[in-house]
Parts: structure tokens; sequence; C-alpha cells
């Protein structure tokens, strides 16, 4: 009985998982086609989505702590599933805010051909996508490489963050569209982080080994 409402609650993360995938896929589309109806999905229909699936694990995990007391790896299983609903609640957040500021630039000239905030979008989507497959499948390889591929995400974020200063500094007409650009590659940057923790948590879980801030082993030492 425990282990088939256990799959039950992995089954339905992993809707909702699918759901925010979804969001952050579609704000990004929605800013790239300019569509705003992509945009205005996201804030109105798919966050209300999101938030009832939010309460609805939430449910299911308390009630399955409280109906079988489970132990050991079961109970640190049903905790993470928790964990990780939190942390895919906080990406909904940051898919709206994403929708948000791609109102606000498609009402507007482009700035500049979009090409790095793209390719950010689809590693953070990869990201996010196989941090999920890394706990369902207990795979705590797959969960070390989307830790490592943080550091792109990080350096896209950078990058981007340079260059629109710069447009910024040349041209004071450009300070709103690229703050708004800002702000959609540091939302994507956060949930690039969301993902990694996710992976920190799985490798935990399947290893014991605590690889917070990336300090994972040097596998040539010793």
């Amino acid at each position: 009985m425990f282990e088939e409402k256990l799959t039950h609650l992995k089954r339905e993360l992993i809707m909702c998982a699918s759901l925010v995938e979804g969001m952050i896929d579609k704000s990004i589309q929605g800013l790239l086609k300019k569509e705003k109806l992509f945009l205005t999905a996201v804030i109105e229909q798919d966050e209300k989505n999101a938030n009832d699936y939010d309460l609805e694990l939430d449910e299911l995990c308390t009630n399955l702590i409280a109906q079988f007391e489970p132990k050991a790896k079961d109970l640190r299983t049903v905790l993470m599933i928790y964990q990780i609903n939190r942390d895919l609640e906080r990406m909904g957040d940051h898919a709206v805010n994403i929708a948000e500021s791609g109102l606000l630039l498609i009402s507007k000239p482009p700035l500049k051909p979009l090409i790095d905030i793209p390719r950010m979008a689809e590693k953070t989507i990869k990201m996010m996508r196989d941090a999920i497959d890394a706990f369902v499948t207990e795979d705590a390889e797959l969960a070390r490489q989307v830790c490592l591929r943080d550091n792109d995400i990080d350096q896209l974020w950078e990058q981007i963050f340079r260059e629109l200063v710069t447009f910024m500094i040349s041209d004071g007409a450009n300070i709103e569209r690229a703050l708004g650009l800002i702000r959609i590659a540091h939302n994507l940057e956060r949930i690039a982080d969301l993902s990694t923790n996710i992976c920190e948590d799985v490798t935990f879980m399947v290893e014991g080994k605590v690889i917070k801030h990336h300090k994972m082993d040097n596998k040539n030492e010793g």
C-alpha cells in the first residue's frame, strides 16, 4: 500500500515538473515569437495549475508520513519530494517573472537580436529535466553532471549581464529594455541553481555524499 502511494506521489511530481518546464519554455517562446497569448497563459492559467499541484503534493506528502510513518530511505524519499515540490514552485514563480518581462519587451522595438538568452534557456530547461530524471531513477552520476553544467549557466549569465550593461551605458533609452532582458537571464540562472539543489540532494540520498557548492570528489585522486 505504501509503495503504491509513493509511486502515485512520484507520478504527480513528474506531472508538476512537466507543467513547470512547459511554463519556462512557453515564457521564452512568447518572448522570441512575440506571442502575447503564450506569456499571459503562463501568468494566468499555468501559474494557477502549478499552485494547485504545489498544494496537492504538500498534502500527499504529509498524509503519507502521517499514515505510514515511513523510516530510513522511504522517509528520505518522501521528504525529498516535499523539498523538490518547493523548488518547482519557485521555478514556476521564475517562469512567471520571465513572462512578465516578456510582455514589456514585446511591446517595444527589440534592443538586440536574442542569441544568448535562448541558449541559456535551452540549457536551463535541460538541467531541470535531468534533475528530475536523476531523482526518479536515483542516478547520482547524472545528478553530478547536472551540477557541473551550472558553471555554463553562470558564465552565460555573466556574459549577458556585461553586454546589457554596455547597452545601458551607451544610451539611456536602452535602460528599460536592457533591464527586462537582465531580469529574464537572472531568472533562468535561478532556475538552474534550483535544479542544482535538487541534484545535490539526489547525490546525498543515493550515496550519502555531500556535494553542496559543487564540492565533488576528484576521481583521479588517491
